[in-house]
C-alpha cells in the first residue's frame, strides 16, 4: 500500500427522519483494496455518494491527494479521477453497450459527427480487458442483468480512475464473472489504483481485500488489516451483537398435504416438462446455475410468462393462471430478484407500496383510495415485520435494502398469499437483515404458507430448506432432501454431470 490518497474526516449527513452519517472517518491508500462493511442503513453507500459527488455532506472534510475538495457533481469527481460502480445500474437500456460505456464522452469525427467506429473499437478494448465476449453494438436491454452489471463495471474502468468505488459489484454476477472481476481488481491494485469495495458477501474478502473498515448505524466503528480480525468479530461489530447461528432453527415439520402440484410444465426452449409437489409447512428450495430456468419457473407459475403446456393444482383444485392478476387472486405471490425494479415503486410511500397489489381493499365506496384504510393495512404489516421506517409516508427509496425487502413481503401478505416465491430474497442484504428475512420465511412456513426459495447461494439453500429442486438448462435435474445432500451433489446435478432425476 502507498500513501493516503483520500481521507474523510467528521463527515455527517442527515435525511428526513434519518441520521445517515454521524461524524464518520475513512482513509484510503493508493494500491489498496479497502472493504467498507456494515449492515444496510449503516451509511456505507451514503459516504460513497459523498465521496463521488452525488451528494454533499452536511459537515466534515474531504481530502483528496493532499487537498481539501468539494465535488459538486459526479462529473466533477470523475474528472478528478474518482469512479464509482453503483449498486443500482446507472445505464440506458435502449442504447448500445458502447454508447453506455462512453455516454457523454463519445468520440467525434473532425466534422463533429459521432465516430461509431472509434466508439466501438474503444469499447472493445475495455470489454476485452474484462474478458467479456460482448459485441459493443449490442443493445443493452437485450443482455441479462449479470452482463449489464459487467457493462457498468466497464463504464467505470473507461475513466482510467485513480480511485474506484465498487458498491456491491458482484451482486448479480455468476461465479465465473466474479473470478474475472477479481482478476481485474488485482491488476488495478498492482497499477496503483485505490479501490473501495462494499459487499455483503464476506467470503469474497479473502480474495482481494487489504483492510476492513466497519460502520454501524451511521457511525464509524473500526479499521483493521485483513487477517488481523476474525469474520466472527467482523459480524459482531457490524450488527452490534454476536450471531452464533446463520440460520434460525426450524420449528416446523412439513406435512404430507400437497398445497401446490406442478405437472409437465413447459415453455418452448425455456422449461421442459417440470413436475414437482410442494407440501404444507415446507420451505422448498430451487437451485441451479445462471440460466438454468429457476426464475423462469417461478414467473411461469405466477403467470408473468406464458406457458405452452402443463397443469397447476392449488390445494387440490386444478387452476389456470394466465396473468399475475390470476395468480394473486388465487393466492400466489412472487418476490422478484429485482425488488427495486419489479417489486417496489421507489418514489411511493411504505403505505402505498404495501397496499398496491390489493388496491381494492383500501378503496372507499366511491372508488377513491382511503388514506385511513391504506395506513391501517400498512401499520399492521409494518409492526408484524418490524419494518424500520420513520413513518408510513416515508418513500421506500429512503429505506435500507432489508427493510425494502420486508415492504415487498408485507405487500404479498396483505394479499393473503398462500404460496410465496422468494427469488434471491437476501441479495444485497447484510447479515443481520438476512437473518430477519430467514426468520420471516420460517414463521410463514410454520403458519402454513407455502414458501419456495430460489437462491444462488448454496449455504442458504442448505441452511433454510427441507427439499431442493435442482435445475439444469430448463430441466428438473433432481429433487433432493436437504439434510441428506451437500453442495457438491447439488452442483453435480446443476452442472449436468448427474442427469438422473429422483424424488
Amino acid at each position: 500500500m502507498g500513501e493516503v490518497i483520500f481521507k474523510a474526516e467528521d463527515i455527517s449527513k442527515t435525511f428526513p427522519g434519518v441520521k445517515a452519517l454521524d461524524r464518520v472517518q475513512f482513509e484510503l491508500r493508493t494500491g489498496e483494496v479497502h472493504a467498507l462493511l456494515g449492515e444496510n442503513g449503516a451509511g456505507k453507500s451514503t459516504l460513497m455518494k459523498i465521496l463521488s459527488g452525488v451528494q454533499a455532506p452536511d459537515s466534515g472534510t474531504l481530502t483528496y491527494k493532499g487537498r481539501v475538495v468539494h465535488f459538486d457533481s459526479i462529473n466533477d469527481a470523475q474528472k478528478a479521477g474518482i469512479g464509482i460502480i453503483f449498486q443500482e445500474l446507472n445505464l440506458v437500456p435502449h442504447l448500445t453497450v458502447a454508447q453506455n460505456i462512453f455516454l457523454g464522452r463519445e468520440p467525434k469525427t473532425p466534422w463533429g459527427v459521432l465516430d461509431d467506429k472509434t466508439l466501438n473499437q474503444n469499447a472493445t478494448k475495455i470489454l476485452e480487458r474484462l474478458n467479456l465476449p460482448i459485441d459493443p453494438k449490442t443493445e443493452l436491454r437485450t443482455l441479462p442483468i449479470s452482463k449489464q452489471q459487467m457493462v457498468e463495471i466497464a463504464k467505470a474502468l473507461s475513466h482510467e480512475s485513480e480511485v474506484l468505488i465498487m458498491d456491491e459489484p458482484t451482486s448479480a454476477l455468476t461465479e465465473a464473472e466474479i473470478d474475472e472481476l477479481f482478476q481485474v481488481i488485482h491488476g488495478l491494485r498492482a497499477a496503483g489504483v485505490a479501490i473501495i469495495y462494499i459487499s455483503h458477501r464476506l467470503e469474497e474478502l479473502k480474495h482481494i481485500v487489504d483492510r476492513i473498515s466497519i460502520f454501524r448505524d451511521g457511525k464509524y466503528i473500526s479499521t483493521d488489516p485483513y487477517g488481523k480480525i476474525s469474520m466472527d468479530e467482523v459480524v459482531n461489530r457490524m450488527v452490534g451483537r454476536s450471531l452464533e447461528n446463520k440460520f434460525p432453527q426450524r420449528q416446523n415439520t412439513p406435512t404430507k398435504e400437497v398445497i401446490l402440484r406442478v405437472k409437465n410444465l413447459k415453455r418452448t426452449g425455456v422449461l421442459h416438462d417440470i413436475s414437482f409437489d410442494h407440501f404444507r409447512g415446507e420451505i422448498l428450495g430451487v437451485a441451479g446455475l445462471m440460466g438454468a430456468g429457476r426464475t423462469e419457473l417461478a414467473r411461469a407459475i405466477f403467470g408473468a410468462d406464458p406457458i405452452d403446456g402443463g397443469e397447476i393444482t392449488l390445494f387440490d383444485r386444478k387452476v389456470e393462471i394466465r396473468t399475475p392478476a390470476d395468480a394473486i387472486q388465487k393466492g400466489i405471490g412472487y418476490l422478484s430478484e429485482d425488488r427495486k425494479g419489479q417489486g417496489l415503486i421507489l418514489r411511493m410511500s411504505v403505505a402505498e407500496n404495501i397496499s398496491m397489489a390489493k388496491i381494492s381493499s383500501v378503496l372507499t365506496g366511491l372508488g377513491v383510495i382511503s388514506s385511513k384504510k391504506e395506513h391501517e393495512a400498512a401499520q399492521k404489516f409494518t409492526d408484524a415485520l418490524n419494518i424500520k421506517t420513520p413513518s408510513l409516508d416515508q418513500k421506500v427509496n429512503n429505506l435500507s435494502g432489508g427493510n425494502q425487502q420486508k415492504v415487498v413481503i408485507g405487500k404479498w401478505l396483505f394479499c393473503d398469499s398462500r404460496i410465496l416465491f422468494f427469488d434471491e430474497p437476501t441479495r444485497g442484504i447484510d447479515v443481520g437483515a438476512k437473518y430477519a428475512i430467514y426468520e420471516l420465511m420460517e414463521k410463514l412456513a410454520r403458519e402454513g404458507v407455502g414458501v419456495i426459495m430460489i437462491s444462488s447461494e448454496l449455504p442458504e439453500i442448505l441452511g433454510m430448506t427441507d427439499r431442493v429442486l435442482v435445475m439444469h438448462q430448463g430441466h428438473l435435474a433432481a429433487t433432493l432432501i436437504t439434510k441428506e445432500t451437500n453442495q457438491e451433489e447439488i452442483l453435480t446435478y446443476a452442472s449436468g454431470i448427474k442427469k438422473e432425476t429422483h424424488q
